[in-house]
Order: structure tokens, then C-alpha cells, then sequence
């Protein structure tokens, strides 16, 4: 299938389905927008004919990234390596597989790098956390760092990051049991928060466990802010996909609640109805793109990259970016101050064409 890379003019407000921008007091509704093409000089290919990439992370010249059928795979200055870092065992069916991967923070020293993964054991579905260790783009030991996070087929979470603090955040998903996400004592349905070695931090907000908040149904990202906010992407069921501010301790509200509408809950930022298949998010602050201070958000039913302006905490509206590539995985910012996407059109939802999936770079 023929795609048009399109750089969508950053100066227009745009969204691509209808937003609420929501806050105790009021509701902002901005319309669907007008776009129209650039060119396509401001997108590079990094690598191509990727298979079910999910998630990426960057350190010491190298970017890793994962392939959703079980592949850890590096670009090694550049050079995208044919064999993969470490090939695991993995269920990869509809949302489950090989998904999220971040680095430690002391990557460059320790060269430790963090996984999470959905593996079958018996008749039962399970997502864990994994610490490897990587020497020369090889494989070199493993640690399981976090294990028995509830799995199924649909709604595994799987976003993993460091945040400013050094701690290790996770995203888990409900895994089809709606009622986890309320149930403080299951691992599902929400964002963990664990040290480096897999102990519970001891200013957790709750004692002795790791949930750091819980009400999630599908965290699919997650985001700092120049000021420490911490941002959370969400699908919803059907429609009301969310991103949400986390604080820690506080319930998010699912199943009861999506988006919004009851004080006994935490309301999200922003609530898409359509759904636009929100999925990975960062926040860029000072990198060479015309795009500051503002989070970049990746879509998957959107197909689009869009900026959100932010304001102390809050969005402040929503442009359009980047579209024409189909599904949009994850987005990351590269060491270099440019953004890096990852296509995701070969997982049996989207329409790839001879060259997908990708790894591009946005540098205009």
C-alpha cells in the first residue's frame, strides 16, 4: 500500500478526532481540522522491514529497540546489526509479546538494559520484567526483575521508562479483569514504581508495594515533564482513550469511570472519543525541532504524530505533525535533539507496504 509521508505545517492547531481537554471546572471541545501536505524532506528512514516493532530506548551510540515476536534488535552506529541482542521466548498474540524496553540510567557503566514481555506458561498468560545485560550488541546475562504480572491476549500494558527520580516505572494493563485494576493487591491495571534492582522503593505511596497508581485499564506510554509531571497514555474499551496526569497514590477510575465524572476519581487530562489509539509519548523540551515545551504523541487508530503545547501541567491544544505513515508505535527523542518514530503496521492491524515496518527520524 502506497503511503504519503506528510509533514503537516506546525503553525496550524489541529487534532484528528475531536478532543476534550478536561479540568475540574469546565470542558474545551476543539473541532476537527484542515490540513494539508508539505513534503517530505523532513523524514528519514534509520532502518526498514522491522517485524511487529514496539518499543525503543537510546544509549551509548546505539539505539535498542523491540520486535513484538521475541527480538531485542540495536542500530550500532547507525548500522542496524542483523543478529538480534537476545531472541526470547515469547506469546506474541494481538497485544501481548515482547513490548516495552528502556535503558538504566547508567547504561553507558552498567549496561543494563530492561524488557517486559508476555510468556505462556500452562494454559496462563503472564508479563515480566526482565534486566539483561549487553556487551558488543550480544546478550550477556539476565535477571528477572519483576515476575506473575497478570496477561492475556488483549490489554497487557507494557511500557516501561526511568523517570528524573532513577526509579523504574511500569505500565500494566488490566488484562481483561476489570476489576484488578481496583484490587491493590494484583500487580494489573497499573503504574508500578520499583528501584533498579526490583526492591520496593521505601516512599512509595503505599507500604511495601510497588503499585504507585492504580484505576488503569491499557497504559501503552509515559512522560516527564521539565517540572517532574508525570504524563500516562490509556486506551479505553472502545472510545474515551485518555492521557492522563499521575499523582502518586490516586485512582484513575477504571472500570467505573473513563475520562471523567466522579470526584471519588482522578479525570484525565484528555479524553478522545473517537478512539485514536494513543501509544507512546514523550516530552520535548529543548531539542533542535520547533516543537518545545509540548508533549509528542504517537497514535495507532490516529495514524498521526501529534504535538500537545503545554502550560504548567496542563494542555493547552493539539497539532498534527506528522501523518501518512500508518500506525505510529512509539516516539522517542534521540540524543542527536531530533524525534525518532516506529511504524507498527506489520502487526495485523495496519496495511504495510514493501517497506515497513520502520524506524524514522524527524528532522525538520
Amino acid at each position: 500500500m502506497d503511503k504519503r509521508i506528510r509533514i503537516i505545517g506546525i503553525a496550524a492547531a489541529v487534532a484528528f478526532s475531536i478532543i476534550i481537554l478536561t479540568s475540574p471546572s469546565n470542558s474545551i471541545v476543539i473541532p476537527p481540522p484542515t490540513t494539508s501536505p508539505t513534503g517530505t524532506d523532513a523524514v528519514q528512514f534509520v532502518a526498514t522491514n522491522l517485524q511487529k516493532p514496539w518499543g525503543m530506548s537510546f544509549g551509548d551510540n546505539k539505539i535498542f529497540f523491540t520486535e513484538k515476536i521475541g527480538k531485542i534488535r540495536v542500530i550500532d552506529n547507525g548500522t542496524l546489526v542483523n543478529e538480534s541482542v537476545a531472541d526470547l521466548q515469547v506469546a506474541d498474540v494481538t497485544d501481548a509479546g515482547l513490548l516495552g524496553i528502556t535503558l538504566d540510567p547508567d547504561f553507558e557503566k552498567n549496561h543494563f538494559i530492561y524488557v517486559y514481555y508476555t510468556y505462556q506458561k500452562g494454559n496462563n498468560l503472564w508479563n515480566r520484567v526482565l534486566r539483561i545485560t549487553e556487551s558488543n550488541d550480544k546478550m550477556t546475562d539476565s535477571k528477572v526483575i519483576l515476575d506473575k504480572i497478570p496477561g492475556a491476549e488483549f490489554d497487557d500494558g507494557g511500557v516501561i521508562k526511568f523517570g528524573p527520580d532513577k526509579k523504574l516505572y511500569i505500565g500494566t494493563g488490566d488484562a481483561t479483569d476489570q476489576n484488578s485494576a481496583q484490587d491493590l493487591k494484583s500487580l494489573a491495571g497499573k503504574i508500578l514504581r520499583l528501584n533498579d534492582d526490583g526492591s520496593i522503593p521505601q516512599d512509595n505511596p503505599f507500604p511495601n508495594s510497588p503499585v504507585y497508581s492504580y484505576g488503569h485499564r491499557n497504559p501503552q506510554g509515559l512522560a516527564w515533564d521539565d517540572k517532574g509531571n508525570l504524563y500516562e497514555t490509556e486506551e479505553g474499551p472502545t472510545r474515551n482513550d485518555e492521557i492522563n496526569l499521575i499523582k502518586p497514590g490516586q485512582n484513575y477510575g477504571w472500570p467505573s469511570q473513563e475520562c471523567s465524572g466522579s470526584s471519588q476519581y482522578q479525570a484525565a487530562l484528555v479524553c478522545y472519543n473517537p478512539s485514536i489509539g494513543p501509544a507512546g509519548i514523550i516530552y520535548y523540551s529543548t531539542g533542535k525541532l520547533d516543537i518545545k515545551n509540548s508533549l509528542i504523541l504517537s497514535t495507532l487508530l490516529g495514524h498521526s504524530l501529534y504535538q500537545l503545547p503545554v502550560q504548567n501541567g496542563t494542555i493547552v491544544e493539539q497539532k498534527i505533525i506528522l501523518d501518512g505513515v500508518g500506525r505510529i508505535r512509539d516516539v522517542s527523542e534521540g540524543p542527536d535533539g531530533y524525534l525518532y518514530i516506529l511504524t507498527s503496521n506489520t502487526d495485523g492491524m495496519g496495511f504495510p507496504d514493501q517497506n515497513d515496518d520502520k524506524l524514522l527520524r524527524i528532522v525538520q
